[in-house]
């Protein structure tokens, strides 16, 4: 199995945390979120990772050069943003003869067990698996709406007035057909050019237990206190 980890943001709302260090590699509890998103890919059974970098990718690089373990891990260099969406595209052969792929955001701390996303997308007949959580400001998130056999009915990118507080987690089950339909020009980004074309052709699963996304300098503090009381416990 193979799975894409998008890290290539500049991570300009953490600076200067990230003036010289790549967003994936602040530390959580000690470690990298580049190591915590590796090892949960080897826990779940994903071979290879292609990781795309960007800004300060030599450290990105020079740290997974001292990793020893699985998954065997690639980078992708991009010049210009691709967007996440347009860093799948472009490595659409990549993933082209597989039965599904993973595509997972790097900034996204939690204790979500893969395994349960691949076995929740086996088991359904949708070409794409989104995972929510409830957003405790939803106007700046992907809003989902879902029928009760758990099929996306309805999906606003950062919505004015949002339906719910069941939010895109940023973490997805795809089938490698999904990128055949997407157009345009980069950048191109999976919540405004993927997901409303998905809308009655995917499921959506709720993440239990721990999630945040880490997009501020007051999310990091709160994660790293937060997980440490996940480690705790």
């Amino acid at each position: 199995m193979k799975a894409f980890l998008l890290a290539a943001g500049l991570g300009t709302r953490l600076r200067p945390l990230t003036d010289h260090t790549p967003k994936c590699m602040l530390k959580i509890d000690g470690r990298p979120l580049l190591d915590i998103w590796l090892d949960e890919f080897e826990h779940a059974g994903v071979d290879e990772v292609l990781v795309n970098v960007h800004s300060l990718a030599e450290v990105v690089r020079a740290h997974i050069e001292t990793r020893h373990t699985p998954p065997k891990v690639h980078t992708s260099f991009e010049p210009e943003l691709l967007g996440s969406a347009g860093t799948l595209v472009a490595n659409k052969r990549w993933v082209a003869d597989e039965e599904l792929f993973l595509a997972c955001n790097a900034d996204n701390l939690t204790d979500f067990d893969l395994r349960t996303l691949i076995e929740f997308h086996r088991r359904g007949d949708a070409v794409a698996t989104l995972t929510l959580f409830h957003a405790e400001r939803p106007s700046a998130c992907g809003i989902v709406e879902l029928d009760q056999a758990a099929r996306v009915i309805g999906f606003a990118e950062k919505p004015g007035n949002p339906m719910s507080d069941l939010a895109n987690a940023g973490i997805y089950a795809f089938h490698p057909s999904v990128l055949d339909d997407v157009v345009g020009e980069p950048p191109l980004d999976i919540g405004y050019d993927v997901l409303p074309s998905l809308v009655g052709r995917a499921r959506a699963m709720e993440i239990g237990g721990y999630f945040r996304d880490i997009g501020t300098a007051d999310a990091y503090r709160l994660a790293q206190e937060e997980w440490r009381l996940q480690v705790v416990r």
